[in-house]
């Protein structure tokens, strides 16, 4: 397998950028690895450079997105639809949170992206007016309206200013959306059937279950069991907010009998969520402004690059070892 790397030189703010370009090259060719190094100049060229590569070149070729969710977002666009790409990822961005569906996987070890493991992973595929445009693509971790795509929008424009940090700019941006509370008014249909209409708090469609740098906003979705996990947080008073809101930032909320009449969960195939009046849409992590928009999982839809993990390869063959003591001794 050949592997590309496609790196995003703003993800990070910029820093570390020429180190980690020099680490990947230093280790894939010590790895005695077929390997290449592309650096984007546009927003949206990664997409576009991987869909050329995959046209042009029917090698199973592992792409490797090096920055944060978008970048992610944009190599699994150009990959989707060809089944000799598999989309793998370095995380050097902000929130970095597809990468933690994978428990125990270590993807900032370049050695370890070498010798990962192809694994099929679900994606979902929207479809609507986008920024103005009729628009059909995908995305493998997590949509967010209301609440939280307000948050991530107002932390993108924080992390603009010198010396506040992504964690920061984050907390901060919560702080200033309890005090607005500003949610979204929809109506969401699922699996065909109208379910609300009207205010939320806000509403997430996903296929990972963490958003927002750590948040556990749908604690049950998995990327490979064929199905989305909606949730709806209800328009309610900040006295009923604030309280429950470190419950929804760690997947607990939903568990807790006394909020069930304010937040729901349910997994689904299919999901149309139409604006009452405006709809802000952040699609693992860019913000768009969205009219009418579907949604509908794709089971298997791409495969993922799982890195090489060292602890289960050297707990597996103590076991082994072990086993085989045992076995002598017996």
């Amino acid at each position: 397998m050949k592997f590309v790397f496609v790196i995003n030189p703003m993800a990070g703010k910029g820093k570390g950028i020429d180190k980690l370009k020099n680490n990947i090259m230093l280790t894939a060719a010590d790895s005695k690895k077929d390997f290449e190094v592309y650096v984007t100049k546009f927003q949206g060229d990664a997409e576009r450079f991987v869909r050329q590569k995959c046209e042009a070149d029917t090698t199973p070729t592992a792409f490797i997105a090096c920055g944060g969710d978008g970048t992610f977002n944009e190599v699994l666009n150009g990959a989707y639809g060809f089944s000799n790409a598999t989309v793998g990822v370095i995380p050097i961005g902000t929130g970095n949170d597809f990468c933690k569906n994978f428990e125990g996987c270590d993807f900032s070890n370049i050695k370890a992206q070498l010798n990962g493991t192809p694994v099929p992973c679900d994606i979902i595929r929207y479809k609507g007016k986008i920024n103005g445009m009729e628009t059909a693509k995908y995305c493998a971790n997590m949509f967010n309206i209301g609440f939280d795509c307000n948050v991530a929008d107002k932390t993108a424009t924080l992390k603009k200013y010198p010396f506040v940090k992504g964690p920061l700019a984050y907390f901060l941006s919560i702080l200033f959306m309890i005090i607005k509370k500003k949610g979204a008014d929809l109506k969401i249909e699922i699996d065909g059937k109208e379910v609300h209409n009207g205010k939320v708090l806000l509403t997430s469609i996903a296929n990972g279950c963490f958003c927002g740098g750590g948040i556990k906003s749908n604690p049950y979705a998995k990327t490979n069991d064929g199905l989305m996990d909606i949730n709806i947080i209800k328009d309610i008073p900040r006295y009923l907010f604030i309280p429950c809101l470190p419950k929804y930032m760690k997947g607990t909320i939903f568990e807790i009998k006394k909020y069930s009449h304010i937040a729901y969960t349910t997994q689904c195939r299919d999901i149309v969520i139409t604006p009452n009046q405006k709809m802000r849409l952040c699609v693992d992590g860019e913000i768009f402004d969205a009219e009418k928009t579907e949604f509908c999982i794709i089971s298997e839809g791409i495969k993922i690059l799982k890195p090489f993990n060292n602890n289960n390869y050297y707990q597996n063959r103590k076991g082994e070892k072990e086993n085989e003591k045992s076995t002598v001794s017996g």
